[in-house]
């Protein structure tokens, strides 16, 4: 896991540049990638101080990823060149470059992110209209069934209410 270089420990390295320290000694000491450090002095130089900023990773389309994996390897451009002109970085560039050479262009395409939503629940009712004659009557058969189970299970507790008041002593509300 690369180590997390804070705007001031980036200052910090480009000022040390200037001093004279070596791109090497910087790596060693503080361990910061030296192909990122190279590219950080050389935007630094350009732009100062806001060139150290870290930017929001942006997502390339695939065509753009193509060009980039194309630069590399076709163009033999170096990872400082790209990730200067396509403010990219350099693991974004290798990742790329394994995936474009294990599954192709296909590969590269931008994957859902979560997880896939699963279909659960009831299913939606349909409306009366919309039912056939045989899905109507079967809907109203389950209704039914359901009136009937519910006044069977009204029934006992009454009657179990009824039965318990009476083992006491005493009588039933008429409620």
């Amino acid at each position: 896991m690369p180590k997390r270089h804070s705007y001031e420990d980036r200052l910090k390295y480009m000022k040390m540049l200037e001093e004279g320290y070596s791109v090497k000694y910087i790596h060693k000491h503080y361990g910061i990638d030296k192909t990122l450090l190279s590219c950080l002095w050389k935007r630094y130089q350009t732009d100062g101080p806001s060139a150290l900023i870290k930017k929001k990773s942006c997502h390339l389309t695939v065509e753009e990823k193509l060009e980039v994996i194309a630069d590399y390897e076709e163009k033999h451009l170096s990872l400082s060149d790209i990730m200067l002109n396509r403010g990219v970085s350099r693991f974004a560039i290798t990742s790329w470059r394994k995936l474009y050479a294990s599954g192709g262009k296909e590969a590269l395409r931008d994957k859902p992110k979560g997880r896939p939503r699963k279909d659960m629940g009831r299913p939606k009712k349909k409306k009366p209209e919309e039912m056939t004659e045989l899905e109507r009557l079967r809907y109203e058969n389950e209704y039914l069934r359901a009136e009937n189970a519910l006044l069977k299970k009204v029934k006992a507790l009454v009657e179990e209410r009824e039965a318990r008041l009476k083992g006491t002593g005493r009588k039933p509300s008429k409620d």
